[in-house]
């Protein structure tokens, strides 16, 4: 439970950060920040209906350097 606890605070902070346009960066991680998505016409892929999607911002991760070299050496071992 108290992983569950400080998993939803840290999930907090991050949300109000991001949300203040501040980017969260980790290091030796990476880093987080917001990418803005357009508004655009989609398609209901069951009908094929035209529909509007309306403008966004989603969240982005970027992989750290050290994170990406651990994971590469990490798939190099499991693959021998």
């Amino acid at each position: 439970k108290r992983r569950r606890v400080q998993r939803e605070s840290l999930g907090d902070t991050m949300t109000r950060s991001l949300a203040r346009g501040q980017r969260i960066e980790i290091r030796g991680f990476g880093s987080f920040d917001l990418n803005h998505r357009p508004a655009r016409i989609g398609r209901n892929p069951k009908t094929g209906e035209r529909v509007e999607v309306p403008e966004k911002h989603v969240p982005h991760f970027k992989p750290g350097k050290e994170l990406r070299e651990r994971v590469d050496l990490a798939l190099k071992e499991n693959a021998n």
